[in-house]
């Protein structure tokens, strides 16, 4: 599996970009600004979008592409609509205010209600399912809104995308016995916001410790999420707790094959 980080910021500054995975050209992991990155005919290759969770940070790509690539896939004689698969309660989200003909237009029916551009799939956590060849699984995620993680099956071992979560015993359940080649996990906020990661279900670099405790094998562990301004002390505060594993920041542009 190639994979591209297209975004790993928590919010938007220069050179941040929030959330966005690129996994073999055409399966999307949620849709932040990253993915105005790519170019247009990037953007039209891909088939499937993974959405975590429906907060805006990792949803407002999904709107502009649609937009971007209308007309482009819609040429091409294997036409089909962009998946986007989220929980439930994110596709609730996508409908009553995304694709409501009032922030954006409705592209779950456009250009026609027979042949959008997008189409709205539903997930459930545990569910596991193939795109583009590549076996992934939804994971449990422990958010203020309903959320969830996934792991992709690789040669090299699974790897794994927490999304946004606070504490998560359940996520560690479920990975107990498998060989993880690499997980990425977020860690919003330093220690001196402790409070508020634990008000909007963030971790920060002492939770983050306790949560990698629960992990049951040594592996690679790459931090994302992390708030403008926040990476030296998030960084410095992790090397201070001594976890004992190997762990270091995404970047933006990041490139890695498993």
């Amino acid at each position: 599996m190639n994979l591209r980080v297209l975004g790993c910021s928590g919010s938007i500054a220069l050179d941040c970009r929030t959330t966005s995975f690129l996994l073999n050209d055409r399966v999307l992991i949620d849709a932040g600004t990253g993915v105005g990155d790519l170019a247009l005919d990037e953007l039209a290759q891909i088939d499937h979008i993974l959405i975590s969770h429906s907060h805006l940070d990792h949803v407002l790509g999904i709107p502009l592409l649609a937009d971007s690539v209308m007309q482009r896939r819609l040429a091409r004689e294997d036409y089909k609509p962009i998946q986007v698969h989220a929980l439930p309660a994110t596709i609730d989200a996508l409908r009553r205010h995304i694709f409501n003909n009032v922030i954006w237009p409705d592209f779950t029916r456009l250009p026609t209600p027979e042949r959008p551009i997008i189409e709205l799939v539903t997930l459930e956590v545990g569910q596991r399912l193939s795109l583009c060849n590549l076996p992934i699984e939804v994971l449990p995620a422990s958010h203020t809104v309903p959320a969830c993680g996934f792991g992709v099956a690789t040669t090299s071992g699974w790897w794994i995308y927490t999304g946004d979560t606070g504490p998560n015993p359940a996520l560690w359940q479920t990975l107990r016995g498998r060989r993880i080649a690499q997980l990425v996990i977020e860690t919003a906020f330093s220690d001196d916001e402790r409070a508020l990661a634990e008000i909007s279900r963030h971790l920060s670099p002492s939770m983050l410790a306790a949560e990698l405790a629960q992990l049951d094998a040594d592996t690679s562990v790459a931090i994302t999420h992390v708030k403008p301004g926040e990476m030296a002390a998030v960084t410095g505060q992790i090397a201070a707790l001594g976890i004992g594993l190997t762990i270091t920041a995404l970047t933006r542009g990041d490139r890695f094959r498993f």
